[in-house]
């Protein structure tokens, strides 16, 4: 008899993944060069999740967005190479050509939780304010007697 439950055959994308992902709420740029090396083109993008393989983030709008690209997070000092892997909407999945430090990963992991930004904060209109009623009061003559 197998030494192995049920469970140990059903595949499972957390324990396939090669490194563990972060979910952050950064602000990063994509930098292509254009073709014949007609120019750079850069466009603006918010993090999702990284790890030290690669990476998720939204963009307003994927057209223009090549394959390849140079991913640069605010507040660092790299530009990290990327290979892009899926693109679903204006969500865009991509593969690191070199896995990043892990030290540097954790700077970016760590400036999160130091300034407050959750990546689960959800943009869009404030809630509206909740109405109460104030409660009744007696007129000051009916108090008086």
């Amino acid at each position: 008899m197998p030494q192995s439950t049920m469970y140990s055959l059903a595949p499972s994308p957390l324990y396939e993944r090669r490194y563990e992902r972060f979910a952050i709420g950064h602000a990063a740029t994509l930098m292509s060069v254009r073709p014949a090396l007609g120019g750079v083109s850069i466009h603006a993008c918010k993090m999702i999740d990284i790890s030290r393989g690669g990476a998720s983030f939204s963009v307003s709008t994927t057209i223009g967005v090549p394959l390849h690209y140079y991913l640069h997070i605010v507040g660092t000092n790299f530009r990290i190479g990327c290979a892009e892997i899926h693109r679903r909407d204006n969500r865009i999945g991509v593969q690191f050509i070199k896995a990043i430090d892990e030290s540097f990963l954790h700077q970016i992991v760590r400036h999160e939780f130091f300034t407050g930004q959750s990546a689960t904060v959800k943009s869009g209109p404030p809630a509206p304010p909740v109405h109460r009623p104030t409660p009744a009061r007696l007129p000051t003559a009916l108090l008086a007697r």
